[in-house]
């Protein structure tokens, strides 16, 4: 990187500014001289150049990310190599990560939370489509822009489904330990489901504040991810509602086949709840894997043993035959007489019988030997009986509980390794034991409408089944619950059907269009079409007149309920949009605010080693594109050169005197057009620097747009 220009890579990208650095490559703010555009060049460190393991997996990100388009995904512009490194060009996004939104508001609203779920999903359903999983679903990786809009970014070890290709060291577990999924803890093959466990643990991290595991190290975390239940979203947030909470926990289910078949799935049920709908998903109970995975941990353990088994046994057949064709320990005849042979001949014969008793007793665990046993049949004992008969065998029980049962409670439901099985003396035999049935009351639900009755039985652990029935009278409310079986009050086991008699006739209606409509019109043409109001806030905006509606949640033209909420956006009126002025001298940038009505404008300065941008403008904040009132300030910060002290003085038609010093920046604003009332610029003597503008394409991790 020389003094005199910033470097150029490919002869069209021109760095102007850091935005973000991690352990393997940075991402710069550039310009595409080309397109004259602004863009996030990803630049892998030049030691790592020379390593076929990451050039190879920045290959496949650009490879990867390039074919995918779609506008929850930031796409990749170009990629190559230059200056004995790899690059990638991406889109420049103006927007934070989500992981910085969760840090300073967790927990989310709900219906936030889901609303950027289903920008995630929809993202993960293009590329699933496209035969791409991500592998690294978490916040840092999800960026939202100004306008609110959800992207995905980094597919750093994103992998085609069903390849082959390697790029990994064999049994090197990819990914990031808060947020991946047991499979993906294990080493074991990854398809899509995966992406939907990581969004369910994006998902509860939004809503509760904390992952749903922490630990020491993310070999601990790793552990919980396939070993444990994590904490109810309600027990840690009780404010949650239980759709979204089943929606959460679904996606998150150990096994793949009991999530979400698809992120289509998945992104249709955060849709139905966001639109006040009843959702696919139900609240499971919670599954014992602690029993399975200790179960397969035995038996992984006892294969891994039986391999040195089978070597001391071949040993054995191989020093068993040896002495029955070694002739040279047989004495020679001293006359021609059959006595002599017929004695070395027996003496023969009983070196073989007593090695092949020998090693044969060995086998039985005599002559110092450990003893072989079989393993008893134990399915159906009671777990004491179990426990002692292995006992009595020299055999040590693990004992672990398994799914509950109502006919077999408290007794032996499988055993690893199986019957028959052949074990040394003081070896383990894990016992699963079913657990017992526990029942729950069914709560009395009639009188309430559909939707409450169904969010009370999901809620309470039961499945519903709805029989739609004919009004008998007037006085039926339409979607009311007039029966349930079982009855309130009923024992069932959990996930036991509910069925509830609905009174038929609530259809689902529109939500009407609502844009661009007067908001004194508003409360009138949702109680026509029985809907509530729901909370209205107010924005700018530049294409939507001062007292109209900007959207509604849910827009116009979906499905929902009778009396559902419906929220409004109503315009502020125009706003000022701040524009790109990177690059521009200060008087230009104050030319541009001052045209587009903004007069407070201050000037403020930090060290950068591009020379291009020495005496240009780095950024401004509010950044680019931001919706401001007018009036407001705006902070235009410049590059000055690193490690100087540097004392600037301009002198047009009065004004002041601008001093800036690296360490410890004072800054002083000049005043405007000479007027000796400073008027049209404030002036404001700042120490230190503003903090750079929000981290865009970084996560600060070089995994992926930073």
């Amino acid at each position: 990187m020389t003094t005199n220009q910033p470097p150029i890579y490919n002869g069209r990208y021109e760095l102007r500014s850091q935005i973000a650095r991690g352990g393997t490559a940075q991402v710069y703010l550039a310009r595409d001289l080309v397109l004259d555009r602004p863009v996030a060049l990803k630049v892998l460190f030049p030691e790592f150049a020379t390593d076929h393991l990451f050039v190879e997996r920045f290959r496949r990100e650009g490879q990867a990310a390039a074919n995918l388009s779609h506008p929850n995904i930031v796409p990749v512009f170009d990629w190559g190599e230059s200056d004995s490194s790899y690059f990638i060009v991406m889109e420049y996004i103006d927007g934070e990560p989500l992981s910085a939104i969760i840090k300073a508001e967790a927990p989310l609203i709900p219906a936030q939370a889901a609303s950027i779920g289903i920008g995630i999903a929809k993202a993960l359903s293009y590329a699933h489509r496209h035969g791409v999983v991500h592998r690294d679903v978490k916040p840092s990786n999800v960026l939202i822009t100004t306008d609110g809009q959800v992207k995905v970014t980094d597919f750093g070890i994103a992998r085609a489904i069903g390849s082959d290709e390697q790029v990994t060291q064999t049994g090197l577990v990819m990914g990031t330990a808060t947020y991946f999924s047991p499979e993906q803890a294990q080493g074991l093959p990854v398809d899509g489901r995966s992406d939907i466990y990581s969004l369910g643990v994006v998902l509860y991290e939004m809503v509760t504040g904390q992952p749903p595991f922490s630990g020491d190290n993310p070999v601990s975390i790793a552990y919980q991810h396939v070993r444990e239940q994590p904490p109810s979203v309600r027990s840690l947030v009780p404010e949650v509602p239980v759709d979204l909470e089943a929606i959460i926990m679904q996606a998150m289910a150990k096994m793949p086949g009991e999530r979400y078949g698809t992120a289509q799935e998945l992104q249709a049920d955060l849709e139905r709840f966001v639109q006040g709908i009843r959702v696919a998903a139900t609240v499971s109970a919670p599954v014992n894997n602690a029993a399975l995975e200790q179960t397969q941990m035995v038996d992984q353990q006892t294969q891994l043993l039986s391999a040195p088994v089978v070597a001391t046994m071949g040993a054995i057949d191989a020093t068993t035959i040896s002495p029955a064709v070694s002739q040279g320990n047989i004495p020679k005849a001293k006359a021609k007489t059959n006595t002599p042979k017929w004695a070395a001949l027996s003496l023969i014969l009983l070196i073989a019988i007593g090695v092949v008793v020998y090693f044969g007793g060995r086998d039985l665990g005599y002559f110092g030997a450990t003893k072989f046993i079989k393993v008893p049949s134990l399915e159906g004992k009671k777990e004491s009986t179990a426990s002692s008969v292995l006992r009595n065998d020299g055999l040590t029980p693990i004992i672990v509980y398994g799914a509950p049962s109502k006919t077999d409670a408290g007794r032996v439901s499988t055993q690893h390794p199986k019957a028959g099985s052949e074990l040394r003396q003081g070896d383990q035999v894990t016992i699963v034991i079913a657990s017992q049935v526990k029942e729950i009351k069914v709560p009395k639900i009639t009188g309430m409408n559909e939707l409450q009755a169904s969010n009370k039985l999901i809620g309470d652990g039961f499945r519903v089944k709805v029989n739609l029935l004919p009004a008998t009278s007037s006085s039926e409310s339409q979607g009311t619950v007039i029966s349930q079986h079982p009855g309130a009050g009923s024992m069932r086991e959990p996930k036991s059907e509910v069925t509830i008699g609905v009174i038929e006739g609530a259809k689902e209606i529109q939500v009407p269009n609502l844009v661009n409509t007067a908001y004194t019109q508003v409360s009138s043409t949702l109680t026509k079409d029985k809907l509530i109001e729901g909370s209205t806030t107010y924005e700018f905006s530049s294409t939507v007149p001062k007292g109209y509606v900007i959207s509604t949640s849910p827009a116009g033209g979906t499905n929902v309920f009778p009396s559902s909420s419906v929220s409004i956006v109503v315009s502020k009126g125009s706003g000022v949009t701040i524009p790109l002025l990177t690059g521009y001298s200060f008087a230009q940038a104050s030319q541009s605010l001052q045209s587009l009505g903004i007069t407070r404008i201050v000037e403020r300065y930090k060290p950068t080693a591009i020379a291009g941008a020495i005496g240009n403008v780095l950024y401004t904040s509010p950044a680019a594109g931001k919706v401001v009132p007018p009036g407001s300030q705006i902070i235009v910060v410049m590059g000055i050169p690193e490690n100087n002290t540097t004392t600037t003085t301009a002198t047009n038609s009065g004004l002041t005197t601008t001093t800036a010093t690296n360490s410890g920046l004072t800054t002083t604003t000049a005043t405007n057009s000479g007027n000796s009332g400073n008027s049209g610029i404030a002036t404001t003597t700042t120490p230190g620097l503003p903090p750079a503008p929000g981290p865009g394409n970084g996560n600060g991790n070089g995994n992926g747009n930073g």
